[in-house]
């Protein structure tokens, strides 16, 4: 049974056409509605992308405290990047914008391109991000067609590992510091090739020590949440009868 209240850190392998943002306000409804609290912290230590799946940190009560020092933490993603073309979010979350023809594309120059991206790098944000500029959100002034100005920041791949089996699909593995857009770095790996490229899946599974393999599933969590709520209610009762 969590303690909840006094704090806890979860492991979630979020699911695909969720938002890190609609994860935790179910999270935390369920938690209130069953354990019966009235008022709850609950926050996550990294946003994935709707598109995306894989570990989520999910911090309550006090453990909210900690989320900093989880976000800090080297991350491991897996997934696949699409030659051939581009779109406005640098991934298949909106329609392609351009196509390239990817034939004269060797193995050769991408394993060169590969490798100009692993250390220290400086890379832009996509247009649609949630990252902040004067008190707004990046995505906000692209759907609004506004012109911004997205300032590169400084950013480390440990390392970065392509797969040429299916291409133009290209599978990877890639780990970073905070603050990297996965999707930026493929849009950007496109560009060293002199084409078109987007992000296709991701998977996040890693962060610091913690494994996606360790997580919960979603629709079990809710379950393990469910039937210890009333548990857990009871165990109060009688610690108020008893005072």
């Amino acid at each position: 049974m969590y303690n909840f209240e006094e704090g806890e850190v979860i492991l979630l392998d979020k699911p695909i056409d969720w938002t890190s943002f609609d994860t935790v306000n179910f999270i935390r409804a369920l938690i209130k509605r069953f354990y019966g609290i009235r008022k709850l912290k609950v926050g996550h230590a990294g946003t994935l992308d709707p598109l995306a799946t894989g570990l989520l940190i999910l911090c309550t009560g006090r453990k909210t405290k900690q989320i900093e020092e989880y976000q800090a933490k080297i991350k491991t993603y897996t997934g696949t990047i699409l030659l051939g073309q581009t779109t406005p979010t640098f991934d298949l979350e909106s329609d392609p914008d351009a196509f390239f023809s990817t034939e004269n594309i060797t193995p050769e120059q991408i394993d060169e391109a590969r490798k100009k991206f692993i250390g220290d790098i400086k890379q832009y944000p996509p247009k649609y991000s949630a990252i902040k500029i004067k008190g707004k959100r990046a995505f906000d002034y692209a759907r609004s067609d506004e012109e911004i100005e997205l300032k590169a920041r400084d950013i480390h791949i440990e390392d970065f590992k392509l797969s040429t089996e299916r291409f133009p699909e290209l599978d990877f593995e890639v780990t970073c510091s905070k603050g990297t857009y996965i999707r930026s770095l493929a849009h950007d790996f496109g560009k060293e090739l002199g084409n078109g490229a987007c992000l296709k899946s991701l998977r996040r599974t890693r962060i610091g020590d913690f494994k996606v393999e360790d997580a919960w599933q979603l629709e079990d969590l809710k379950q393990h949440i469910i039937d210890t709520g009333e548990e857990f209610k009871a165990m109060k009762a009688a610690e108020e009868k008893g005072r």
